[in-house]
């Protein structure tokens, strides 16, 4: 109930929780009506940003220790906020020193670059939403359309894990290349975010998710023949702007490469290469959007001869 009658919800991760965050804050704010910020917690921290007892700040981490997500904790704690924590280990700093929370309930996450922590935060995060979202009766039906698509997921989970050997050779074409655009808007602008930082991460070649929207405001200057550009492109209420930055791409000479719905003749097309993913609620296609790019990331590691489960220069807290 206080998280109903709140004034703000502040999220407040780092790195991979961070993007769980902004690929749910739509979908939070839909069925919350409350203004969602998404905050990375070390410049949270930097800029001693105002909190009010009537915040409901959630914190967001896979192993619950990220040393400055639980800084911004205890600062938000000394504000008098609720603390709400979203965590994968049961006992872990987070979930102690929060008023209440959940546990994902992903299994232990071994190696360094985070995968299926990310989609159960994305899951969790949804299922939240649901519960604030659940006693308004004029978002019965929206409530009742997530429902169902959660029940089918697991199902549509193994169907995109079945493009696992287009995802290879896809990975042939790129693992060479020395950088990589990846573009999309709405609840896959984060998708974006998330497959650049683990092609960062595991493969090493330089990366940038861009939001569609922001492609004319400068990084149409670096798409030409040679830069390869993945764009995600699904039947939501972005469809018809991502479209258009497909067309931008393409007048650039780039040969684009496509996320996009099984069965759209359009954007396979205009495609260089492209992997349809099958259809779901427009909240949950972020789920199977991100799983080709996680792949595509593991590959272009194996295949520079790089080990997949420890990144050089990173560590993580299990």
């Amino acid at each position: 109930m206080d998280i109903k009658r709140c004034r703000r919800i502040i999220i407040i991760a780092s790195g991979t929780s961070y993007h769980s965050g902004v690929a749910t804050r739509q979908l939070l704010e839909e069925l919350s009506d409350v203004p969602v910020v998404v905050e990375l917690s070390s410049d949270f921290l930097d800029r001693q940003t105002p909190v009010f007892r009537d915040d409901v700040c959630f914190f967001i981490s896979q192993s619950g220790e990220t040393a400055d997500t639980l800084n911004a904790l205890r600062y938000c704690k000394s504000r008098g906020a609720l603390l709400v924590g979203i965590t994968n280990t049961v006992g872990s700093a987070i979930s102690r020193q929060t008023d209440c929370g959940i546990h994902i309930n992903a299994g232990p996450e071994i190696g360094v670059a985070s995968t299926k922590a990310y989609t159960s935060q994305i899951v969790s995060i949804v299922m939240l939403s649901i519960m604030i979202g659940s006693d308004s009766v004029s978002k019965q039906k929206r409530v009742a359309e997530i429902i169902e698509g959660l029940k089918e997921l697991p199902e549509l989970v193994r169907r995109v894990l079945k493009l696992d050997n287009e995802i290879l050779a896809l990975a042939r074409d790129l693992y060479e290349e020395k950088s990589l655009l990846l573009m999309g808007r709405g609840y896959n602008y984060a998708t974006c975010l998330e497959g650049a930082l683990k092609v960062k991460e595991v493969s090493y070649m330089h990366s940038e998710g861009i939001l569609s929207g922001e492609l004319k405001h400068g990084p149409l200057a670096l798409v030409d023949e040679n830069m390869p550009c993945v764009l995600v492109i699904l039947k939501d209420n972005t469809y018809a702007k991502c479209h258009n930055a497909l067309q931008q791409v393409m007048a650039r000479h780039c040969r684009p490469i496509t996320i996009c719905e099984e069965g759209d003749k359009e954007v396979q097309e205009m495609s260089y290469r492209s992997i349809g993913i099958p259809r779901t609620v427009d909240c949950l296609m972020n789920i199977l959007a991100v799983i080709p790019l996680q792949l595509l990331s593991f590959h272009l590691a194996v295949l520079k001869g790089l080990d997949v489960d420890c990144p050089r220069n990173l560590a993580k807290s299990v």
